[in-house]
């Protein structure tokens, strides 16, 4: 089972995620906060693999319960800003904060769904619109952000530059796999030793990275 934490001032909002999320055999919302200084305790109590967050919240706002979230490294949930704001300055902000997927709140149920199950896996879980702000970002990136994006890929093997390269393109582990004839396995060593190396959180971060590091014409 995948366990959720809710994470959002609005008990209507929480209820509703709930009555949503209940409907997946797979999925089981274990606990809610309703600000973001509430998340890390409750993350503490429930254990959960996923928390959507809100990112307006009071006392704390999501961006930062998410940061402090990621402080934990590996024992740190994967999670999702669900938010009213579609901003691409949010999209980054929350990417940059460690949130592994960025959803609207009038994304289709069965989205939503779907990305809690994305996020689980370890894989990214973006709105096309959240997407199309991280591509607007690589494609317009500043040269200084592009010379520390490429002195830090340099830190890189090239079998981990190359599976960066592959996690920008929006692949699997498995896909990966296929495209650089490795086992899921090997894709996953060369993965956390390239997260290791560059002091990220998760494989969104890396993909930022990446971007940066090789901005389109």
């Amino acid at each position: 089972m995948i366990r959720v934490l809710l994470a959002d001032d609005d008990p209507l909002v929480r209820t509703g995620l709930e009555l949503m999320l209940r409907g997946a055999d797979d999925i089981e919302v274990v606990g809610q906060a309703a600000d973001g200084a509430q998340v890390a305790g409750a993350v503490r109590e429930h254990l959960p693999d996923v928390v959507l967050m809100d990112i307006r919240m009071p006392v704390m706002d999501g961006l930062a319960a998410t940061r402090a979230l990621t402080r934990r490294g590996a024992q740190a949930p994967q999670v999702i800003v669900l938010t009213t704001f579609d901003e691409h300055g949010l999209v980054l902000e929350a990417m940059r904060a460690g949130a592994a997927g960025y959803l609207v709140k009038h994304t289709a149920p069965e989205e939503i769904v779907e990305a809690v199950r994305r996020a689980a896996r370890g894989e990214p879980a973006l709105s096309p619109s959240a997407a199309r702000a991280l591509i607007e970002h690589a494609a317009t990136g500043p040269g200084d952000r592009t010379t520390r994006a490429r002195q830090q890929f340099a830190l890189l093997t090239e079998r981990e530059r190359e599976v960066a390269t592959a996690v920008a393109d929006g692949l699997s582990n498995t896909e990966i796999g296929v495209r650089l004839h490795l086992s899921v396995g090997t894709v996953k060593v060369h993965l956390s030793s390239a997260l290791a190396k560059l002091d990220l959180d998760n494989r969104v971060q890396l993909a930022l990275l990446t971007h940066d590091a090789h901005p389109q014409p």
